[in-house]
């Protein structure tokens, strides 16, 4: 027993990777989805977005249901949204099982976020708790990579390309529940039921000069996400003429490895140069995406997906630590909740715009408006934060 809580962190961090991962199987197959269904890019994207809004809801609405009832039961309950929203892309049978799918996936994700993240921590021994945060780091990027990823390989090399990726996730969630079981649990004083008490929205004063940028920040970078889980497969195959999946999962997946390495890299640099290059650096992989839009080069939209998630790890990681140390301990939960708010209007808002311009514009015309756009932002955002830079937590 007594090596159960040293044990308790890796199990906990791998329980996040697979929940995380889940939420972003279905993107190398939005294309065969089109084929079989025969909607448009824009609704692609609308289904995309659904996930967001679920994020958003259950972070404002139940985003403290494991301080009360407990990490475990909400891990096992998002586990079980996650296993449901599977089944609802292994069944398909139309747009109105994939709006629910996308829904489901998105409550898990908000519970993931919250519930895995602090479980990683708290499971902890005394003196890894940087390791324990670089695991919790990993399993959340890391897990959003390898769901494409995954998908990607079975779908181009295996039978059943839109049924077997949910049949493998659902193994998957079926041996991450058992061990979630057996995870140690953290919380002392637990209630039965929680207290349904919707999370406001509220800035302290003491936090106004920071949020803003911060928030921007974040959705811009989210953006970029946004762009290459929605809309990124599309791309490759309309305009790069890449019809592997294996290939379009891989691509997705090194925008997650980009944002990992850079929130690992945060620590090293410190919030005040941390924000500022994130945004900059955003910029650059932004630039490059363009740029192989406009060269119709795979090895360009490769680098800027590491160079953007690389930027994009690095102004998030920072942007949190900013907000988290000028934050009132009393008001910490509302303000990073707001945040994240922010961070999740990036990832869906601007890829649905993008969907709604490949209407009138086509996809190259939309990605090269939309990098336009994200650039003008980052750029901003960067640009003010070098000026007056937030204060190292």
């Amino acid at each position: 027993m007594a090596t159960r809580p040293r044990l308790g962190y890796p199990v906990a961090a791998g329980v996040f990777a697979v929940g995380m991962a889940g939420t972003t199987l279905p993107t190398p197959l939005y294309g065969l989805y089109r084929q079989q269904l025969g909607f448009s890019e824009l609704m692609v994207t609308i289904v995309f977005a659904v996930y967001a809004l679920g994020v958003i809801a259950v972070l404002l609405l139940a985003g403290n249901f494991s301080d009360e009832v407990g990490r475990r039961p909400v891990l096992l309950v998002a586990l079980g949204l996650s296993a449901a929203s599977a089944l609802c892309f292994l069944f398909e049978g139309g747009l109105a099982l994939l709006f629910v799918g996308r829904l489901l996936s998105g409550f898990a994700a908000g519970l993931f976020s919250g519930a895995a993240t602090v479980t990683v921590m708290e499971l902890a021994p005394r003196g890894r708790e940087a390791r324990a945060g670089l695991a919790a780091t990993a399993a959340n990027m890391g897990g959003l990579g390898c769901g494409p990823l995954l998908s990607g390989l079975l779908a181009e090399y295996a039978p059943w390309p839109l049924r077997l990726p949910f049949i493998v996730h659902l193994a998957l969630v079926a041996v991450a529940s058992v061990l979630t079981w057996f995870l140690p649990e953290t919380v002392k004083n637990r209630t039965r039921w929680p207290r349904f008490q919707p999370q406001g929205l509220a800035v302290p004063p003491e936090v106004q000069g920071v949020f803003a940028p911060a928030a921007l920040a974040a959705f811009a970078g989210f953006a970029l996400l946004g762009l290459f889980t929605a809309v990124a497969p599309a791309f490759a195959a309309q305009t790069l003429h890449v019809r592997n999946l294996a290939v379009t999962g891989a691509v997705v997946f090194s925008v997650f490895l980009g944002s990992t390495v850079g929130q690992a890299l945060m620590a090293r640099l410190g919030v005040r140069r941390a924000l500022p290059a994130g945004c900059l650096i955003l910029v650059v992989g932004l630039i490059l995406v363009g740029a192989s839009l406009a060269a119709e080069s795979l090895a360009l939209l490769v680098a800027g997906a590491v160079v953007g998630g690389l930027g994009q790890g690095l102004g998030f990681r920072a942007a949190m630590a900013a907000l988290s140390a000028a934050a009132p301990p009393d008001q910490r939960g509302s303000t990073i909740s707001a945040f994240f708010v922010a961070a999740y209007a990036g990832i869906s808002v601007p890829v649905v715009g993008v969907g709604a311009l490949t209407l009138w514009l086509g996809l190259r015309g939309a990605g090269l408006t939309f990098t336009v756009c994200v650039v003008v932002l980052a750029a901003g955002v960067g640009l003010y934060v070098l000026r007056r830079p937030p204060a190292d937590s």
